[in-house]
């Protein structure tokens, strides 16, 4: 069953009300909405999206129900996340992979770290040791991994827990971090003081 669509809804300042009259949209609004498009074939590649631009004048009442009163005006599933400005790329692509997250579900074996984690390499080479194919993605690197990880993991573990790195899902469950995965998968894990937890699973909390 495909997922359904995430909503992206633009008002930009244009249409007829009574004697008010604007055929050209505004500059922001036609960055705004030149924003989106490339946000879509980037960052949000592949994520089904139903992108709806609408004459504010034509539907002011709509979006002031959001509170949205100055155009260009942004929501996603019906909550605005923009308006009065040229909409700023980041927000559009969190909110939107926010959205698509509660609606779908990772398939496979997935690992969310960085470089610079030692927790993250020990946790590769625990899929690598046991010949295991995972897909890895650099939360630094790539925002969408980021906004993704987020997503994913905050409502397992709880708004106000602190997130850190990795962040594993074997075979679409989700994991934990490293000491979790090595029980999983039965890899002893070297005794180490200094090592800090990276992550809670939900057995924990």
């Amino acid at each position: 069953m495909l997922n359904p669509p995430v909503k992206i809804t633009l008002y930009r300042w244009a249409g007829i009300w009574g004697p008010f009259k604007i055929k050209i949209p505004c500059g922001e609004c036609a960055l705004t909405k030149d924003v989106i498009r490339d946000t879509l074939e980037h960052e949000l590649a592949g994520i089904p999206v139903d992108l709806q631009i609408h004459d504010w004048l034509d539907y002011w009442w709509r979006p002031l129900l959001k509170g949205g009163w100055h155009a260009p005006i942004v929501l996603v599933e019906g909550r605005m996340i923009s308006q009065g400005g040229a909409l700023n790329r980041g927000v559009l692509a969190e909110a939107v992979i926010r959205q698509h997250a509660t609606r779908s579900k990772l398939q496979g074996n997935h690992l969310f770290g960085k470089e610079t984690c030692p927790h993250c390499q020990r946790a590769k080479g625990y899929f690598s040791d046991a010949g295991i194919e995972y897909q890895y993605q650099d939360v630094v690197k790539n925002p969408r991994a980021l906004y993704e990880m987020l997503a994913r993991v905050k409502p397992i573990v709880g708004s106000k827990t602190p997130i850190s790195v990795p962040q594993i899902w074997f075979d679409g469950q989700y994991v934990g971090g490293a000491d979790q995965l090595s029980q999983l998968l039965h890899r002893p894990v070297e005794p180490n003081p200094e090592r800090g937890k990276s992550s809670l699973s939900p057995e924990e909390l």
